[in-house]
């Protein structure tokens, strides 16, 4: 009974974010709702009942109109309200003088991600990315990207979910 309700409780997390990574066109998972607002009636456990409730009030939510569909507007303005709470996140995070903007040193990478990145792309080692190198890079990131569209996966032979319907 508890892995059926862990089960649940991961399937609604996943649900209530789906709408929300679906619209941003990305996939990215995000937050899920913490194990309080899901316990609605707070007994310490959760039901496949509170679990579709939460899924129907995030959608009442962005259902702006009332009017039982989302449109266009109401997914643009889901995304716009999730992108300013991220990017309040963001600011909070990275400003370490806390005086409200974000300065050049404080967006600097803390690792170094350039040379990461240069280690990737150049293929003859010699510490620098040619033309060649960094058009064959573009290549694979396209090539990612559109089997990501298709649902596919990558070469590690998972099962992609293709598109519904």
């Amino acid at each position: 009974m508890k892995s059926t309700v862990l089960i649940a409780a991961i399937v609604a997390g996943i649900s209530l974010t789906a709408l929300d990574a679906s619209a941003a066109g990305r996939g990215e998972p995000r937050e899920m709702p913490d194990f309080a607002t899901l316990d609605a009636d707070g007994n310490g456990s959760l039901s496949v009942a509170e679990l579709e409730a939460a899924r129907t009030a995030k959608f009442v939510e962005m259902d702006t109109d009332g009017d039982g569909a989302i449109s266009l507007a109401e997914l643009t303005a889901s995304q716009a309200d999730m992108a300013q709470q991220r990017a309040e996140r963001v600011l909070s995070r990275l400003d370490a003088n806390d005086d409200g903007v974000l300065q050049a040193d404080e967006m600097a990478p803390r690792d170094n991600n350039a040379e990461r990145m240069l280690s990737r792309i150049d293929a003859d080692d010699d510490g620098e990315i040619s033309q060649e190198e960094f058009d064959n890079a573009g290549e694979k990131r396209e090539d990612r990207d559109e089997r990501g569209k298709r649902g596919d996966r990558d070469d590690r032979g998972g099962k992609g979910h293709g598109r519904r319907g």
